[in-house]
C-alpha cells in the first residue's frame, strides 16, 4: 500500500447495525455509504455464489453481500492502490472476521481488455454477480475536490460500455449484473448492455414523492432476451421528512434484498 498524505486520517464506521465494518479516509476521496448499501441489495440470490464487485473502493458493497449472503465469495477489484489498501484493512479488520475468509482483493483496471484483462484476474465465465458504481460523473464535469475522489466521481472514456463489456466477460451464462448510477445515465447503460444483456431491470430512486430521481438501480441478465422493464420507483423519504420510509430502511442496513420481477440465475 502506498503512504497516505501527510495529514490524512481514517474512520471505521460499522454498517448494518455493525455486522461489518469498512476503513476509510477521512476529509478526501468517495466514502462509502447508501450508494454502496443499496447496490449490494441488488443480489437477492441465497446459496453459494461467486460476485464480482467492480471498482469496489474500500469494499463497502461487496462486503455487504458477503455479510448478508452466507454463501457469497467476494472479489474487490480496485485500481487505486490507495483505495485498495484501504480495502484491505477493511478485510482485516477484526469486526470483519466472520466474513473475511470469503473476501479477496484484486488491484486492478476493470477496463482492460484481451490478454491484459485475464492476466489481471478478470477472467472469463466464472462468476455469478458482479456489481458496480461505475465513476457517474462526465470527465468534462467541475473537478471533485481531492484528487482521490476526483478519480473515483469520473473518469475518460466511455465508463459504462467499458465496464460492462468487463461485466459480460467475467460473468457465466445466466449471470446477474447489478448497478447504481445517475439518472442521466440510463441510455449509455441501455447501450452497454447490448447484445451481452437483456431483461434489464431498471428502478428510479427518488428522496420523496414528486421530486426528480437522484439515482438509478439497474440489473440485466447475460444472454437474456427479456425486454427492458422500468419498475415502480422507490422513494427514500415520507414528505415533510428525513427519516428512511421502511423498506429503504431495510434495504440500506441489510435486512432485506431487492429481488428481480424476471428471471435470475438458477440457485444451487
Amino acid at each position: 500500500m502506498q503512504a497516505e498524505p501527510k495529514g490524512v486520517t481514517e474512520t471505521v464506521d460499522a454498517f448494518h447495525f455493525g455486522e461489518f465494518h469498512i476503513v476509510q479516509p477521512k476529509g478526501r476521496g468517495h466514502r462509502a455509504g447508501m450508494d454502496a448499501m443499496l447496490l449490494a441489495a441488488l443480489v437477492a440470490d441465497t446459496g453459494a455464489m461467486r460476485v464480482a464487485d467492480l471498482g469496489a473502493g474500500a469494499g463497502a458493497a461487496g462486503m455487504a453481500i458477503a455479510s448478508r449472503i452466507a454463501g457469497a465469495e467476494v472479489v474487490l477489484f480496485e485500481r487505486s492502490a490507495e483505495m485498495a489498501g484501504y480495502a484491505r484493512k477493511s478485510i482485516d479488520h477484526a469486526g470483519n472476521a466472520r466474513i473475511a475468509p470469503r473476501l479477496s482483493l484484486v488491484e486492478a483496471d476493470v477496463t482492460l481488455k484481451g490478454k491484459a484483462r485475464l492476466a489481471a484476474g478478470l477472467e472469463d465465465d466464472i462468476f455469478d454477480h458482479v456489481i458496480m458504481n461505475p465513476p457517474f460523473n462526465d470527465a468534462g464535469d467541475r473537478r471533485a475536490p481531492d484528487d482521490l475522489r476526483a478519480e473515483a466521481h469520473a473518469m475518460d472514456g466511455d465508463i459504462f460500455e467499458d465496464w460492462i463489456r468487463t461485466a459480460g466477460a467475467i460473468l457465466k451464462p445466466g449471470g446477474q449484473l447489478s448497478l447504481i448510477a445517475r439518472p442521466e445515465s440510463v441510455a449509455d447503460i441501455i447501450r452497454g448492455c447490448g447484445r451481452r444483456f437483456g431483461g434489464i431491470e431498471i428502478t428510479m430512486l427518488h428522496a420523496r414523492e414528486g421530486e426528480s430521481a437522484i439515482r438509478l438501480l439497474a440489473t440485466a441478465i447475460k444472454g437474456s432476451r427479456a425486454r427492458l422493464i422500468f419498475r415502480a420507483p422507490l422513494f427514500m423519504h415520507g414528505e415533510g421528512s428525513h427519516r428512511f420510509l421502511p423498506d429503504i430502511d431495510d434495504l440500506n442496513n441489510g435486512r432485506a434484498a431487492y429481488p428481480r420481477l424476471g428471471k435470475t440465475r438458477r440457485t444451487p
